[in-house]
């Protein structure tokens, strides 16, 4: 900016490149976090964006100046129907970087699973002893899994099918730990409880194609000075002769993966046992019936829309509280 007198930081953020469009709506967790119990567990959970309610909770953060006293929260409904244990994946570690020692499949496909995708071992047992001699170059353990969004009252029938990592234990208990549970449901309250944190993985909205103004907050030129008043002033120097990646370009807004972390889980319930969906329904979803979740806050993707819930990866230093309810506001 040789040519001008004054210096002024650049407009839009580069934190976040490129930004396409995500690959799939399923989102991808590329790590999961180490947890030191004896206890094997997963690492993880799924479910469906319902809706935002209100909660009026007690503050159980001591330093705070609303300490003891009523606060009204804005939170979020997830939709949590139980996952189904598909498979087992082993890992190995090699100069190149993790790969895959073996996998164990059920003998039956979840139904619904294009044959493409669906894979079946035709002897478990011996697909599970060959693991197991070879449990000692294994690094890390992860469980395959399936959810349906039709248990969430989805029009979908296909089920979804990703990786769940398991930590916990050694490597021996937690091939035992995913042998006991292979075939069958696992459900929300066996791995996420209330006053816990958890990191939500998912796919924001998709906004479309925008300018640079919207998509990276460049400020607009004067209507005097060219015919383009909405475009990047400059594409850069004459060399070198191409064009940056840190030029504001127009393009793809919104349909991103990001994570947020450390979302406090209020309640974990059923609708069995407490009702939580409006009369009229939450809107663009529906009925919860069901396992559900409500997270401190909002979170990202609009409704209907797969979340992930892992267990933090950097878990704040406060001390995992029950909360206390006084009052849950839901439209009606």
């Amino acid at each position: 900016m040789g040519h001008r007198k004054k210096h002024a930081p650049r407009r839009g953020s580069l934190a976040y490149r490129p930004r396409g469009r995500a690959a799939s709506i399923v989102p991808t967790v590329r790590t999961w976090p180490k947890i030191y119990t004896d206890k094997p567990s997963l690492l993880g959970f799924a479910g469906f964006k319902a809706g935002l309610i209100h909660l009026i909770t007690v503050d159980n953060v001591e330093k705070r100046p609303s300490f003891g006293k009523p606060v009204f929260n804005a939170a979020t409904v997830i939709c949590t129907p139980p996952i189904s244990i598909y498979g087992i994946r082993a890992y190995g570690i090699s100069f190149d970087g993790l790969f895959v020692l073996g996998d164990v499949y059920i003998d039956k496909s979840p139904e619904g699973l294009s044959e493409k995708k669906g894979k079946e071992s035709k002897n478990v047992d011996s697909a599970l002893k060959k693991i197991e001699s070879t449990l000692d170059k294994v690094i890390q353990m992860s469980a395959i899994v399936s959810v349906f969004p039709k248990d969430a009252g989805l029009s979908q029938k296909k089920p979804l099918v990703f990786e769940i990592g398991v930590g916990g234990g050694d490597i021996k208990s937690r091939f035992e730990y995913l042998k006991g549970i292979l075939g069958k449901d696992v459900a929300i309250n066996e791995i996420i409880k209330p006053g816990m944190y958890i990191d939500v993985i998912g796919i924001t909205k998709g906004k479309g194609f925008e300018g640079p103004v919207t998509r990276f907050n460049i400020r607009r030129k004067s209507h005097k000075s060219r015919k383009s008043v909405r475009a990047v002033a400059t594409l850069g120097p004459w060399h070198p002769a191409s064009v940056m990646y840190t030029v504001p370009r127009a393009g793809q807004r919104g349909y991103h993966q990001r994570v947020e972390y450390n979302k406090k889980v209020i309640v974990v319930s059923n609708s069995k046992e407490a009702e939580i969906t409006p009369k009229s329904g939450f809107p663009h979803f529906g009925v919860v019936d069901g396992d559900y979740v409500i997270v401190k806050g909002s979170i990202i993707g609009p409704a209907k829309r797969l979340i992930k819930l892992r267990l933090p990866l950097r878990p704040p230093r406060a001390k995992i509280q029950q909360p206390k309810i006084l009052e849950i506001s839901v439209r009606r």
